[in-house]
């Protein structure tokens, strides 16, 4: 490990003591714990790699970060909340150990990720109000925000998704998801708000359904089969409207790992690769993406699930697209 290292996990030692004990209380109070203090999140810039990096024409790599916390483990899908201001990005995202986790992403005048702050971390609560047990009942996967401010989460292993309100602080209700008999470590995935107040929803192995409060309607164009050995792991609305951005996964570690992004159309056609990373490039367990509007196009994010493993990294990648590139 490097002095910088070392100087950077010595000055969260403190902090992420703190939220581990924390999250490890019962809540007892008739809402779910409001986030703790923010604590001190460690950074470092990364490149994309000299090979194994594939973008289309209109496709621009503009930076990336490696991050690490204590509790920064395990994030499973990304979604942006609110606007952007001051080049400061509120990112939302969620843990396969029953964690809410909101942090600050930080890009400068030209769109470029440059630092990240502000991390905080609230525990995924049941009904009762009582933290998600065990993991098996806590493996959350897939997030969407709504327009109204609504937080759903997807988890899999006992399959349903939740709604936790406006800003993930009230009680979970259940809300609909297609009736299908998924694998057990094989979900809802993918989760991303969709047209008049719906939400999308991409199964691991296969399948996209938009859902509404009174049905689940399957894309008929969708594929229903894994392609090639990538599976969905996650998606984002297109913020012109036009379908989703939807990030694929090819993970088979150490010989095998690789992610590609691609736009899904409101009938889910699949268009051309837009991004595809493999090794040597900087690539890891991908399954989170989000997309915001930038003059001219579309700035994407993508975030890896490191499955508390420290072989793994959390890693945070950005990408700009062409108006054209898009749906």
């Amino acid at each position: 490990m490097t002095r910088t290292q070392r100087r950077l996990f010595g000055g969260l030692l403190a902090p992420a003591l703190i939220a581990a004990a924390a999250c490890a209380g019962v809540v007892t109070s008739e809402r779910p714990a409001a986030p703790q203090a923010a604590a001190r999140l460690s950074w470092q810039s990364v490149d994309l790699g000299r090979a194994g990096a594939d973008l289309a024409p209109g496709v621009a790599y503009s930076g990336g970060l490696w991050l690490g916390n204590a509790e920064l483990q395990g994030l499973s899908d990304l979604k942006i909340v609110g606007q952007a201001r001051e080049g400061r990005i509120t990112a939302l995202s969620v843990s396969d150990f029953g964690a809410l986790v909101q942090f600050d992403m930080i890009v400068d005048g030209r769109e470029r990720l440059t630092s990240a702050r502000g991390f905080r971390i609230s525990a995924l609560t049941d009904p009762q109000g009582q933290p998600l047990q065990p993991k098996a009942r806590a493996d959350a996967e897939g997030l969407a925000v709504q327009d109204d401010g609504s937080v759903l989460v997807s988890f899999e292993g006992e399959h349903r998704i939740w709604s936790y309100g406006e800003g993930g602080a009230g009680r979970p209700v259940a809300v609909r998801h297609p009736e299908v008999d998924f694998a057990n470590n094989a979900g809802m995935e993918g989760l991303a708000t969709a047209p008049d107040g719906g939400w999308l929803v991409l199964g691991e192995d296969g399948g996209a359904w938009v859902c509404d409060p009174t049905a689940c309607r399957a894309l008929p164009q969708a594929p229903t089969t894994s392609r090639d050995g990538y599976r969905f792991t996650g998606a984002d609305r297109d913020p012109s409207g036009a379908g989703w951005y939807v990030v694929e996964r090819a993970y088979f570690p150490p010989i095998d790992m690789r992610v590609r992004v691609r736009h899904m159309a409101a009938d889910g056609t699949l268009g051309p690769v837009l991004i595809a990373l493999k090794s040597p490039a900087r690539v890891d367990n991908f399954e989170a993406i989000a997309a915001r509007a930038i003059p001219g196009g579309t700035q994407i994010f993508i975030l890896s699930d490191d499955k508390a493993n420290p072989l793994q990294q959390t890693l945070l990648l950005s990408f700009v697209l062409t108006r054209e590139v898009g749906g």
